[in-house]
């Protein structure tokens, strides 16, 4: 499922705006009016990621964004009307992923928001080059992947869709999620795209496809990799 997305603004019409973008887009969307709010909702709540105006009442957006930093690496796009080169320099130099300027595009803010929680996948998918699950090894620097010691060939985006879901253990992926991260943000495609290479995936490493052991589905979500001993 996609994350849940915190919308930090006193201007309420912004923070509909950018709230109904979001919603037609899938997420699910927290809201706050002022600094000291976004404090306590991103503590408790933890969002997946935060959209922080610079000027805001009770605590400035810096200042938030230079304490929820300090005890979380949630990702943060800074959105303000101030435009100089030393206002956006300070805002990273604090942590923040990224920085929009008002006004904007809420289908820029889109694309951003996508942007930042890819670049975030891709760190956390950073790790072992190879991984072993029950008979199934795949080895992330030659692209390789075994199933009970023989090799089996995958197209590439047969290995990323892996790649994707095994690093990931348990987590759910939607078929949109996975169509953009497998195929990239620009590609024009359907959904189903992905259940068509799962598919062609479990051919190809499970005994029993109609009853996978890893790629397993989740009904009315998506698909979440489960080592086949545990699963």
């Amino acid at each position: 499922m996609k994350p849940t997305i915190l919308v930090v603004d006193d201007d309420r019409k912004t923070v509909d705006l950018i709230r109904l973008y979001l919603e037609k887009d899938g997420y699910r969307v927290l809201v706050a009016y002022d600094g000291r709010s976004a404090i306590d909702i991103a503590r408790v709540r933890r969002p997946g990621l935060i959209i922080l105006d610079l000027m805001l009442p009770q605590v400035a957006g810096l200042d938030v964004c230079r304490e929820l930093r300090a005890e979380s690496n949630v990702p943060i796009i800074m959105l303000t009307a101030k435009s100089t080169e030393d206002d956006k320099l300070i805002g990273l130099d604090l942590g923040a992923d990224d920085y929009v300027t008002k006004p904007f595009s809420p289908r820029e803010m889109v694309a951003r928001v996508r942007a930042v929680l890819r670049r975030g996948l891709a760190e956390e998918m950073s790790g072992p080059e190879l991984l072993l699950f029950d008979g199934l090894e795949v080895d992330f620097v030659r692209h390789e992947a075994r199933v009970d010691g023989d090799s089996v060939h995958l197209t590439p985006k047969e290995f990323t869709i892996r790649e994707i879901l095994i690093k990931q253990p348990g987590r759910v992926f939607s078929r949109l999620e996975l169509l953009e991260l497998a195929f990239g943000f620009d590609y024009q495609g359907f959904e189903r795209t992905v259940d068509v290479h799962v598919m062609n995936l479990r051919k190809k490493t499970e005994a029993d496809p109609a009853h996978p052991r890893y790629v397993q589905t989740v009904y009315g979500l998506g698909y979440k990799f489960e080592d086949g001993a545990n699963g």
